[in-house]
Formats: structure tokens, C-alpha cells, sequence
């Protein structure tokens, strides 16, 4: 799989790693790219999962993550975010959104659709695994 991506405004970083911490054993393995303060908060929060760090989302993380998206080198993004915050650099929050829109990545902004895009990846992984058994025989 391709790297996923996790984001979270300040007041929903503590959601997040809730969320990541239950789901550990999903995570575990796959290589996962955080925004610099939302890094340092799961590394700080005792994740314990390998993170690479972009920069901070007001220091042009949001537009790294675009370009790797744009890239295909991302396969799913969880942005748990405030829809009630508006920041200077809020047309980056909007690009790449937009760009999973226009690229067919799958996003989710809300601890609800991020359990629905992880049951979903789950079914296809195991759909792939048993396509490929049929194939090779």
C-alpha cells in the first residue's frame, strides 16, 4: 500500500491518537506520514509507530502532502480537522483536499469515515489476497 497520511488541527490531535493507538495493529507495518506538530504530538503521545515528518502545515506540509499525492505515492489520508477554524494558509487545507477529490484518494476528516475507510481497506486487502490465490492456480 501506498503511504497514508494523518493530520490533525491542535484540538483534534488527542482524537487522533486515540484513534491510531486502538488501530495500531492496522497501522503497524505501513509507512505513515504526519505533518511536523502532529508528528511531534503521536511521537510524544507514545505512538510508537515510525512517522515521517513534513513540515508544519502553516510551513507548506499541506502542499508536500498535495505533491505526493499528486505523485500517487499516497494511498489514503485521515485529516481529523476543525471545520470550525480558518487559518492564513487555509487554501492549502482546501488544495489538498481537492487534490485526493480530483486523484481518487481516499480521504476522511471525521473519526466516523476514518473507521469506515479502514473496515473498507481491510475488505480489500483480503478480496486481493484471495483474487491473487485464484489467479496463480
Amino acid at each position: 500500500m501506498s503511504k497514508i497520511v494523518v493530520i490533525a488541527h491542535d484540538n483534534y490531535k488527542p482524537k487522533l491518537l486515540d484513534f491510531l493507538k486502538e488501530r495500531k495493529s492496522w497501522f503497524f507495518g505501513r509507512q505513515i506520514v504526519a505533518t511536523g506538530r502532529t508528528a511531534e504530538f503521536l511521537e510524544e503521545g507514545k505512538l510508537n509507530l515510525p512517522l515521517i515528518h513534513v513540515n508544519k502545515g502553516s510551513d507548506g506540509g499541506y502542499l508536500q502532502i498535495v505533491e505526493m499525492i499528486k505523485n500517487s505515492e499516497v494511498g489514503i489520508v485521515f485529516f481529523f480537522r476543525d471545520a470550525n477554524i480558518v487559518q492564513p494558509y487555509h487554501d492549502d487545507i482546501y488544495k489538498l483536499i481537492n487534490t485526493c477529490d480530483l486523484l481518487d484518494v481516499p480521504i476522511s476528516t471525521n473519526r466516523s469515515g476514518s473507521e469506515l475507510l479502514i473496515i473498507g481497506k481491510i475488505r480489500m486487502e483480503a478480496s486481493e489476497k484471495i483474487q491473487s490465490k485464484f489467479n496463480s492456480n
